[in-house]
């Protein structure tokens, strides 16, 4: 999987998906005076989503053989309560990874599609700051708020 991984991030280096990946210099920040989401923000964000996919997989597979090689008995059962906790903890914490990966998969699907940065409620285009902040952002900062708002007042009643 991370092989997987590696060659989505070598080919979005060299494939003739964007014309911006071969003068896009490494610290490119997007800007608001330029044409939103052009070739060269495109390809910076698929870049940053590529290289945060990366870092999530290589931290799973880092667990996934910790655990491995903490496969034991333990006689005391105060430590070994300890140790199904942090387990359970862990397997938590690669479950929300998991589904970040998947946000991270419609984020790169998005900017393939072209719909990459709009916002998917109003169709206006999300912040800059908030997409570098947050790159899978599928709303604009004004239409997330009044969801979280609408959410809470479901949630109360």
């Amino acid at each position: 999987m991370a092989d997987d991984i590696q060659a989505e991030v070598g080919s979005a280096k060299k494939g003739p998906k964007m014309k911006a990946e071969n003068f896009l210099p490494d610290d490119y920040t997007p800007a608001e005076d330029e044409p939103f989401m052009n070739d060269r923000q495109l390809e910076y964000f698929r870049r940053k989503l590529l290289s945060w996919k990366a870092d999530i997989l290589e931290d799973s597979r880092d667990t996934i053989e910790g655990m491995k090689d903490q496969t034991r008995n333990i006689p005391d059962i105060a430590d070994r309560a300890s140790e199904e906790t942090d387990r359970a903890l862990e397997l938590r914490t690669r479950d929300r990874e998991r589904k970040l990966v998947a946000k991270i998969d419609s984020a790169l699907r998005r900017i393939d599609n072209g719909e990459y940065g709009y916002c998917e409620v109003t169709g206006e285009p999300i912040s800059l700051k908030r997409l570098d902040a947050r790159p899978i952002a599928t709303m604009s900062l004004e239409a997330q708020e009044r969801h979280e708002r609408r959410e809470r007042v479901h949630r109360d009643d």
